[in-house]
């Protein structure tokens, strides 16, 4: 009982602090919101059975791996809205040429990202109710869809933020409150000696494509690179590299913990295993858990909306306006749903994501080259390259890779 008021307190005290004047207009705050939506959309619902089932009591170490991979590619771009900005860029027809070739593969990655993040919506909705199947999740999922098309048309971006701020508010809250229960949980375990130690299930290739094909789950920093009409390029960068700090620090605390806490037989390898689980510590949680899930994952899908439909227009030079994209995603999006499970699309979005990433390290590293005083930045941004291309080759789902 005395856990349940504490898990409670905890997430209504976070709340009224996102919410407080101070830091809601804060500018920096506000343009960090939008990648933090899409960073932890989702990976906090689905990473910790997935890593813990296949790699045991080193799943820190590969979510560290994730991390540190996604901050890399974030310095790609960081360094790619630093050089779009400088007062006397240097013409360049094949950058120009790559930036178009990226933006379209990330037009294509947000089209599954959006699949990916309302799928997971339909499953955690009807999660807990007498309807859970596949097929209610599925029109659950369609509804949604709908639901995000009608507000995008009507009334466009700005809609479609404020919507995205309140979701992002209250996921953080809640996200704090689990971290207090599993930490307190964790605990208990500690103190009687009775914390578990998984040998890995995968190692060696089979273990290193896995993680390729996770690396959606650390996506989202990139959506700064599009906010400059809202924001300039120094409180994007600043935005983008606080995200990810803020992700990694949730990320790392409760994969830390999770990975040592529970039982292996414990949990399926299903998108909502994490409500069994959280079940164990308190029945308050899972009920906070789909809240949070379900603002997660529409949160992340309206930034990630966002940004095809803003990415469209500008490619097309207003030719298809941001609302047209918004139908052609919804589109996209009903076929995927009705076509593939959860696992399959996370392998798909993280290949398509891990294009984009590979495109915009080969214009880090081509603008690094062409000014004065960066050829060691061009070398590492070439590296990053080529782990993008392996990730784009070689990224697998957690089906195939348990054979």
């Amino acid at each position: 009982m005395l856990l349940n008021i504490f898990i409670i307190v905890s997430a209504i005290a976070t709340g009224l602090l996102l919410l407080s004047p101070r830091l809601s207009k804060s500018t920096v705050w506000r343009a960090t919101v939008t990648p933090l939506a899409s960073i932890i959309g989702s990976g906090f619902l689905v990473l910790a059975p997935i890593l813990v089932s296949d790699y045991g009591y080193i799943a820190p170490l590969v979510m560290a791996g994730l991390c540190l991979g996604a901050f890399l590619f974030g310095a790609a771009i960081r360094f790619n809205i630093l050089q779009r900005n400088v007062d006397h860029p240097l013409p360049d027809p094949w950058t120009n040429r790559l930036e178009l070739a990226a933006s379209w593969a990330l037009v294509f990655a947000f089209t599954i990202s959006v699949g990916y993040y309302l799928n997971l919506f339909g499953a955690f909705g009807v999660s807990l109710t007498p309807f859970d199947n596949s097929a209610n999740a599925k029109l659950l999922t369609s509804a949604v869809y709908i639901l995000i098309l009608i507000v995008g048309w009507t009334r466009g971006f700005k809609a479609l933020e404020k919507m995205e701020y309140s979701a992002v508010t209250l996921k953080l809250a809640i996200i704090v409150s689990l971290l207090v229960g599993l930490s307190w949980y964790f605990y208990q375990k500690a103190s009687a000696e009775t914390l578990f130690d998984h040998p890995p299930l995968l190692c060696g290739w089979p273990a290193l494509t896995l993680a390729f094909g996770l690396i959606i789950t650390v996506q989202g920093f990139e959506t700064s690179r599009y906010l400059g009409r809202d924001y300039d390029p120094a409180t994007r960068i600043k935005s983008m590299r606080l995200a990810q700090i803020v992700s990694t620090v949730i990320y790392m605390i409760y994969i830390g913990l999770f990975a040592y806490s529970f039982e292996r037989e414990q949990f399926a390898l299903t998108e909502t295993a994490i409500i069994d689980m959280m079940g164990i510590i308190t029945p308050v949680l899972p009920l906070l858990l789909v809240a949070a899930a379900l603002a997660a994952q529409f949160s992340a899908a309206i930034a990630d909306t966002s940004g095809s439909g803003g990415l469209v227009e500008e490619l097309t030079r207003g030719h298809v306006k941001a609302r047209t994209g918004y139908a052609i995603l919804v589109g996209m999006g009903l076929l995927m749903t009705w076509s593939a499970d959860v696992f399959q699309i996370i392998a798909y979005a993280s290949r398509a994501f891990a294009l984009y990433y590979t495109l915009q390290s080969v214009i880090a590293a081509r603008r690094a080259f062409l000014t004065g005083g960066n050829r060691l930045k061009g070398v590492g941004f070439v590296l990053l390259a080529m782990l993008g291309v392996l990730i784009v080759l070689f990224g697998n789902d957690v089906e195939s890779s348990n054979g």
